[in-house]
């Protein structure tokens, strides 16, 4: 996940292999990553995480 500025809440949920995530980012696991795109957190537009795990809108 990758951490809003200040390392405050997460800006964004991206796949481990996001060529997207910066240097913010955190790696987390699957659960912790459904719940935060569960809770608002955008998922990148660019891998899609949110598909790849089964969380669609």
């Amino acid at each position: 996940m990758e951490q809003g500025l200040g390392g405050r809440a997460p800006a964004y949920v991206h796949r481990g292999d996001c060529h997207m995530a910066g240097q913010q980012s955190r790696g987390a696991g699957r659960d912790r990553a459904r719940h935060a795109l569960a809770e608002g957190v955008d998922a990148c537009p660019h891998c899609w995480p949110d598909t790849e795990l089964g969380v669609l809108e």
